[in-house]
């Protein structure tokens, strides 16, 4: 029998547990907060020791003689994941800004301040590892203040708390803290209605198939019902809390764990639960699919330049866009890194025969491995694939195989430049200048670029040339001369025209 739909003449929202997200710099001691309260060990699992995907889980604490619930999300301290930090302090009712009392502020700590201004979430500052011989939580305090971020002991409205994991050391006053914040929040939501909330994080797994971490900031979910989030569906079957316990309801805070998606959720996105599969196929058709591709640069833009297309894929969705923004702070003069495929999972025969279609291309797999049927594929087509753990690996495999291609660019003799003094008639492309030659020797029938403040506008050829109003075939430097050219692009007074001799 089907779920009936959650409807209600009265709203009934009760008070929600909050949500926190735990921000701060690398290796500043989040995960190890979180183990202590836990219980569990984290930290060591992560390679090179840093978090590189958002965790969320339940905890329990004592407040006021209550037992309460927190939901926290661990969110990646190191700079490639600013856009997964900044996602974690938008979802968050509280934020912990994490900073280590031997290391002080560093820069991922003042942007993850902004995140948490940005977002206006109340927070509060924990000054972790104060059990180290190094610990000098007053500096802190007064770097803190140089940057504008004032804490109560420094006549500032923020709280802070040092606290040690390893010790437990003020960890129990950091959640009073939290919760004492996140009840001036007055945090509410209705249980009555069908489930919404966010997706945190989506992996592909070899053997259950696409699974997204969940996040339900409303209403409730029940076995039985339908997820839509963009233009992905789900059916609530396998249904799993943060331990990997299986469910069958769940609801506002709690992360949740989904499996049976037919396709990756984007994350970061808004999910909605409905009662059956046939609300949820009528609700998917109203979906706007976003554009995933990434738009081949144009001809124009590709002037002068090699074209070096990408293929990423990652263990999750989080990782590849971990991957991007460290691939976007590459920037060569002569190259154009284009993301012409991405996506979650090991790298396959499809993605394979998409790279053989491409001229080229570069394939970044992060923690993921190549399937045997892609491998041929691939060693026939001439693709470059590069496999690692570790994300700037990748980005320094690609910016010295985008410099080898640089170096390989076949270049253009240039043979005399004119300065255009004047411009004449035009009809459709052909166009009449006069200027001097500035160096070298201009050549008719030559191809040319044109110039303009430094940047390549347009092209052309020269189709005839005179000197002292005599037709002439070439002009020797410092000469002032008439040109015929043909070209689009409309040749303006000031441009240099660079005339090329292959």
């Amino acid at each position: 029998m089907p779920i009936k739909n959650f409807k209600q003449n009265k709203a009934e929202t009760i008070t929600r547990p909050p949500v926190v997200a735990v921000m701060g710099h690398v290796d500043h001691g989040k995960s190890t907060l979180l183990d202590y309260i836990r219980k569990s060990n984290i930290a060591e699992k992560e390679q090179g020791g840093i978090t590189q995907h958002i965790g969320a889980y339940e905890v329990e604490a004592e407040h006021a003689g209550k037992k309460m619930k927190i939901t926290f999300l661990d969110t990646p301290g190191h700079e490639a994941f600013s856009q997964m930090r900044e996602r974690g302090a938008k979802i968050a009712d509280v934020a912990v800004l994490v900073v280590a009392a031997d290391d002080g502020i560093k820069p991922q700590t003042t942007e993850a301040y902004k995140a948490i201004e940005a977002s206006s979430v109340p927070f509060v500052i924990a000054i972790s590892k104060i059990d180290k011989p190094e610990a000098e939580p007053e500096r802190v305090k007064a770097q803190l203040a140089e940057n504008n971020i004032f804490v109560e002991s420094y006549g500032g409205k923020i709280p802070s708390v040092e606290i040690s994991a390893k010790s437990g050391a003020g960890v129990s006053e950091l959640m009073d803290i939290i919760l004492l914040l996140a009840e001036m929040e007055n945090l509410e939501a209705d249980p009555l209605k069908n489930a919404s909330g966010i997706v945190i994080e989506s992996n592909v797994d070899s053997k259950r198939g696409i699974s997204s971490t969940l996040l339900i900031l409303e209403g409730t979910l029940k076995k039985g019902m339908y997820i839509i989030c963009g233009n992905a569906i789900a059916p609530v079957r396998i249904f799993e809390n943060f331990k990997g316990e299986r469910l069958d309801e769940a609801s506002f805070s709690s992360p949740i764990r989904i499996t049976g998606f037919n396709s990756l959720p984007e994350i970061g996105a808004k999910f909605n639960a409905y009662a059956n599969k046939k609300e949820a196929e009528k609700a998917i058709i109203t979906v706007i699919e976003k554009e995933t591709a990434e738009t081949k640069p144009t001809n124009e833009a590709l002037k002068g330049k090699i074209l070096v297309p990408v293929i990423i894929k990652a263990d999750t969705t989080g990782s590849v866009e971990a991957i991007e923004k460290e691939l976007s702070k590459i920037k060569k003069e002569e190259a154009i890194i284009s993301i012409a495929r991405k996506g979650a999972g090991n790298i396959n025969e499809a993605d394979a025969k998409f790279a053989s279609a491409l001229n080229s291309p570069i394939v970044l797999g992060f923690n993921v491995e190549t399937d045997s049927s892609a491998k041929d594929i691939m060693e026939r087509s001439g693709s470059i694939v590069f496999l690692s753990g570790i994300i700037y690996e990748l980005s320094d495999k690609l910016a010295k195989e985008t410099d080898k291609r640089i170096l390989e660019m076949p270049r253009d003799e240039i043979l005399g430049k004119i300065i255009v003094l004047k411009t004449f008639s035009r009809t459709k492309n052909k166009q009449v200048v006069g200027g001097k030659v500035e160096s070298g020797k201009i050549v008719s029938g030559k191809r040319f670029k044109i110039i303009r403040n430094d940047f390549e506008i347009g092209e052309g050829r020269i189709t005839g040339l005179q000197q002292n109003k005599t037709e002439t075939k070439t002009v020797e430097e410092g000469k002032e001369l008439g040109v015929m050219t043909e070209n689009k692009i409309e040749i303006a007074r000031g441009d240099i025209i660079t005339v090329i001799g292959n």
